[in-house]
């Protein structure tokens, strides 16, 4: 803990470049990833023709235990296309009410595809209960929708929900009759947290949707992986919404790269987020914010007064921290370093000093 925050001091990052812990979306490729992309072999998409695409299809696929993948622009889209392959219009899917398929993708399951979402509360782990998935399926009745899926999330507002509680919610759904999807945008951050493998998470769902461009730093991109039956359905609805892509390889070259040598990194943005949440919980009593810690993100939650002073105060100092209330996610991400998290930690504490007795 020392090491980490002995290793930047205000004088030295003052006039240094910006301290961005508002998302682990920020990150730009690093040299590596720029050469992979620069050298990319590419052909039409569209025709199934570009040769990094299909070895990213076939990597991402390998890595999370399923027959096939599929490539796509984002996660949100992602997610909407296997919800859309998942369900037809009349159906309803079970999520989480905090989920981002419920909460943070503007209910485009309903909006295109007419289906309906139930959300239903998660346990304080972010997992779902298996009797309420049960109690949430509606019988055969026309005066109901068709209950059809189960949408999981892991890692759930930074959360890494254990194998055993993610199988216990599929099973629940299986014996519903109903498929599962796994939106899994973090899910190797789940897999290094819980010392488990991507393909073992993923094993528990029958599609699972996974990002390149938060964690693993790739600069825009999500797998979407299931049987081949299913990503068959999945490319058509990619088709619909306008994700077929032409020439992007070079997008694919990134998301290779970044599978290949960027999931050991996310460890250390784990311990840089432990580091920074122990740092704050140490501080003391009169001064103190609540924080929690989850994989490569810590929550505080300042008092009501202090919320925006608290980051005015951080941004003067060239840190960025995101605007949520009542809590602040802080995300460390492979752009933050130890001498990073320091001067966080030293800024922090400058702000508690002169900061109002409670």
């Amino acid at each position: 803990m020392a090491s980490v925050e002995n290793s930047a001091t205000t004088s030295d990052r003052l006039n240094s470049n910006t301290v961005d812990l508002r998302s682990d979306t920020v990150t730009s490729p690093d040299e590596g990833m720029r050469e992979a992309m620069a050298k990319a072999k590419v052909g039409d998409d569209v025709y199934g023709e570009d040769p990094s695409i299909n070895d990213l299809e076939k990597l991402a696929a390998r890595l999370l235990g399923k027959e096939s993948a599929i490539f796509f622009p984002s996660g949100t889209q992602s997610n909407l296309s296997a919800i859309l392959a998942h369900c037809g219009r009349g159906d309803e899917l079970i999520a989480g009410e905090n989920y981002h398929s419920i909460k943070s993708e503007a209910s485009g399951a309903s909006a295109l595809g007419g289906v309906a979402m139930c959300p239903i509360a998660t346990e304080p782990d972010g997992s779902l209960d298996p009797e309420k998935i049960v109690q949430a399926v509606k019988p055969d009745d026309p005066h109901f929708p068709r209950t059809r899926l189960l949408c999981l999330e892991n890692t759930v507002s930074g959360s890494a929900i254990p194998f055993k509680n993610l199988s216990l919610s599929a099973s629940a759904a299986r014996q519903a009759n109903l498929s599962v999807h796994l939106d899994g945008a973090r899910l190797f951050n789940a897999a290094e947290k819980l010392k488990e493998s991507p393909s073992r998470l993923a094993g528990v769902a029958d599609s699972v949707s996974v990002c390149l461009s938060k964690g693993l730093g790739a600069p825009a991109g999500t797998m979407l992986a299931g049987s081949k039956e299913f990503c068959a359905k999945a490319r058509r609805n990619r088709k619909i919404l306008g994700g077929s892509m032409r020439q992007s390889g070079i997008l694919a070259a990134a998301g290779i790269y970044a599978l290949e040598n960027n999931v050991g990194d996310l460890a250390d943005d784990h311990r840089r987020a432990d580091a920074l949440a122990s740092a704050i919980a140490d501080f003391p009593a009169e001064w103190r914010i609540a924080a929690k810690v989850a994989t490569n993100m810590v929550f505080v939650t300042p008092r009501p007064d202090d919320h925006a002073p608290f980051q005015a105060f951080l941004s003067r100092r060239g840190i960025k921290i995101g605007w949520q209330r009542p809590s602040i996610r802080i995300v460390v991400h492979r752009e933050i370093d130890d001498e990073d998290i320091g001067y966080a930690i030293s800024s922090m504490r400058d702000y508690f000093k002169n900061r109002r007795p409670i």
